[in-house]
């Protein structure tokens, strides 16, 4: 089974989206005195704030739980990692909480950024289906 953020997901797109097209909008809106004022910098950094930006946004609907025969493959926007079931200790959900947390046997925390607690009832099915194969 795979969780990804239902909610986030379609929100990260959906601003990214929204982003590029007041982008260009404002830019093709504003008279053509005013564009040549830009000069290549200020271009450049534009569009750079606007990349990372998307990089970010990308970051979290790209986020992922995969729940396997020999344990969690868990990406959390760039990040990846394998958590073989014995080395994980627990998992913690709390009412109001932005996401679950792992517990590892070393006694490490590892957010599960793709299982958004916003997603409601989604949220706490996918935690009860680490819970039944911890068990």
């Amino acid at each position: 089974m795979v969780f990804r953020p239902q909610g986030p997901r379609i929100v990260s797109y959906g601003v990214a989206v929204i982003l590029i097209v007041l982008t260009v909008a404002v830019g093709a809106a504003l008279p053509q005195d005013v564009r040549d004022q830009f000069t290549t910098f200020e271009l450049l950094t534009l569009a750079a704030l606007l990349g990372l930006t998307m990089v970010g946004l990308h970051a979290v609907a790209r986020s992922f739980v995969k729940v396997g025969d020999t344990g969690l493959h868990i990406r959390n926007g760039y990040r990846d990692r394998h958590l073989a079931w014995g080395e994980i200790h627990g998992v913690s959900f709390r009412a109001g909480a932005p996401w679950p947390t792992l517990v590892t046997s070393e006694g490490e925390r590892v957010m599960l950024f793709a299982i958004q607690g916003s997603d409601g009832p989604a949220a706490r099915s996918a935690v009860d289906v680490i819970r039944e194969r911890l068990a």
